[in-house]
């Protein structure tokens, strides 16, 4: 139906009467109330600006592995720290603060956050040895980190479930036959 036009009502309505399709249950019922019309975007969709995002792209061209390290969570409340850089500039210029210096002090304080961080979990790691105890994972993980530790549990599989290693084999035997078959009869 992708080659006609018209909505879902219009189409049905056209195959319908066509004798190409019988007539579906919900056809009266959608004619008697038809579905809302949205107007259309002329093929444009406008692209959604904030006022911080000058100073996010800023942000990322001064600290380009922050987006690596300080991943957005999209079902976390706390917003990435780019964000908060581009809302602090723009608060610090509000308060009369030059755009260079609000830049300045926004940058230092990520930058001593982040330090701060660094620093909390170090303390915990001695905390925990001192007490003899194995130290807590790292409450402030890089967004790579937390990917690899989602995966280790299936790089761990590739090595030693026994399913897997069955297939593994069997793919090995399957190529070397192959590779036989190949070199028997003359190449390709």
């Amino acid at each position: 139906m992708s080659f006609m036009k018209g909505d879902l009502l219009t189409r049905t309505r056209k195959l319908v009467k066509g004798l190409a399709r019988a007539e579906p249950v919900w056809l009266k019922a959608m004619e008697h109330t038809p579905p809302a019309m949205f107007p259309r975007a002329d093929g444009k969709v406008k692209r959604i600006s904030l006022p911080e995002d000058v100073y996010i792209k800023k942000f990322f061209q001064k600290h380009p592995d922050s987006k690596h390290e300080d991943a957005i969570k999209l079902c976390g409340y706390n917003p990435p720290p780019a964000r908060l850089f581009g809302l602090r500039v723009l608060d610090l210029k509000e308060q009369g603060v030059s755009e260079e210096e609000a830049m300045a002090v926004a940058d230092m304080e990520y930058r001593v956050e982040k330090k701060e961080k660094k620093k909390a979990y170090a303390r915990l790691k001695q905390i925990a040895r001192a007490q003899g105890k194995k130290p807590p994972p790292n409450p402030y993980p890089s967004a790579i980190k937390e990917i690899q530790a989602g995966e280790r549990k299936y790089v761990h599989d590739r090595f030693f479930n026994p399913k897997i290693l069955e297939i593994v084999q069997k793919l090995k035997e399957d190529r070397a036959a192959e590779m036989q078959d190949r070199f028997r009869g003359g190449g390709y």
